[in-house]
């Protein structure tokens, strides 16, 4: 990695960041786990609102626009007061914001309250990952992919602590003033620890947008990855019943596979990239990937499609930490509107994956239209070098 010139992180060159790493490893672990809450309490919403399906998707509906309208608009406010400015009170919003959902009257009430929790998260999602690549850049070694491991890890201690509240017959209400109350005060605690970047000025590399150049492709592989991850969230248990005969409990190991070795992958991926290097690290992990889901769609067997699922997840682990790396790296001056562009193109890809695959589907038959996000890892495989950042910034 170079060394900045300008001496604004020298004071950090001499120690591996432990406690500004551990500042942004817990935001990451409260994002997840505010999102992994809400999606435990969901049942309870909606019966309490008595909603049907095709009601309650238009709030969930919600929580995605907010998602996109937070990560669009936050680019410029990292990059001119410093992510660390952005990214602690969007933690505190994130955790708190949520507690009104429980209240809501009505559809359009809860709409707007998880309007409100999908701008918070948005806005807390880019402002950390720019923070975290700041934090990488003083570290002089990848640290990207164990932020988003965490995130995962966060993912299921708050499902598991919304479905622990669930069991225990409490309601959302309790359940999501106890998350925003710990988020608020653990958050403020991050906040002394957080690295604290100078924001620096426009830099020459940029072109008209103010974007360093290949932002816009960076994005267009977040976006790959993404939509294969929305695929195996919404169709790997459908496909593994419908098309190969599983019962329904073995058809849930699908996802199970995926997410576990997921974020298995993305707790090694630091050391892969550190030793590989980026691109080679992407090249392998789309062929992974690309080959783990062919063998879920060419094995004929239950047990072929927990596998391939498996290994698709192993697959797409690193791809995304490594594209946000490259964007935050490419132009530290602005990092933050890379990294906004970058994660809302992919979020996109999140979003529309399913929706286009379950279309295709209806055609040409789910195996079929599941080959798409294969394709597209494969696809990621053959352009990895486009994550080689200019002037020798690659973090190695």
């Amino acid at each position: 990695m170079r060394r900045p010139q300008d001496g604004r992180m020298s004071r950090f060159s001499g120690g591996p960041m432990g406690r500004e790493r551990t500042a942004v490893y817990l935001l990451f672990f409260l994002a997840g786990a505010a999102v992994g809450t809400w999606t435990a309490r969901i049942p309870a919403i909606k019966e309490r609102l008595g909603l049907g399906e095709g009601q309650f998707s238009l709030a969930l509906l919600a929580i995605a626009a907010g998602a996109m309208i937070g990560m669009t608009a936050v680019g410029r406010l990292v990059d001119r007061h410093g992510s660390h400015r952005v990214m602690i009170p969007a933690a505190l919003v994130q955790g708190l914001v949520l507690v009104p959902s429980a209240y809501a009257p009505d559809l359009a009430v809860l709409a707007g309250t998880l309007l409100l929790f999908g701008i918070a998260h948005g806005v807390l999602d880019v402002s950390m990952n720019a923070n975290a690549v700041e934090v990488e850049r003083a570290c002089g070694r990848p640290v990207m992919s164990s932020f988003h491991a965490v995130f995962s890890i966060g993912g299921f201690a708050g499902a598991t602590t919304g479905g622990l509240f669930a069991h225990l017959a409490l309601t959302p209400a309790a359940t999501f003033w106890t998350l925003g109350l710990v988020i608020a005060a653990l958050a403020w605690w991050a906040a002394r620890w957080a690295l604290r970047p100078v924001p620096s000025g426009a830099s020459a590399s940029a072109g008209g947008s103010g974007l360093p150049k290949g932002t816009l492709f960076l994005g267009v592989l977040a976006f790959c990855c993404l939509v294969g991850e929305g695929a195996a969230a919404d169709w790997s248990s459908v496909y593994l019943r419908e098309d190969l005969g599983a019962s329904p409990g073995f058809a849930a190991a699908g996802y199970a596979a995926f997410s576990l070795m997921m974020t298995a992958g993305r707790l090694m991926g630091d050391r892969l990239a550190a030793r590989f290097g980026p691109v080679p690290l992407v090249r392998c992990c789309g062929l992974l990937a690309a080959i783990g889901l062919g063998l879920a769609l060419l094995g004929g067997h239950p047990l072929a499609g927990v596998a391939g699922f498996g290994c698709f997840g192993a697959g797409l682990s690193c791809i995304v930490p490594q594209v946000f790396s490259a964007a935050g790296h490419r132009d530290p001056a602005f990092a933050g509107r890379a990294l906004a562009r970058v994660a809302s193109i992919g979020y996109l890809g999140f979003l529309s994956g399913p929706v286009l695959i379950g279309a295709a589907g209806e055609v040409a038959g789910l195996p079929r239209a599941l080959a798409v996000p294969a394709l597209l890892a494969a696809f990621v495989a053959l352009t990895a070098a486009a994550l080689r950042t200019p002037a020798g910034e690659t973090v190695r």
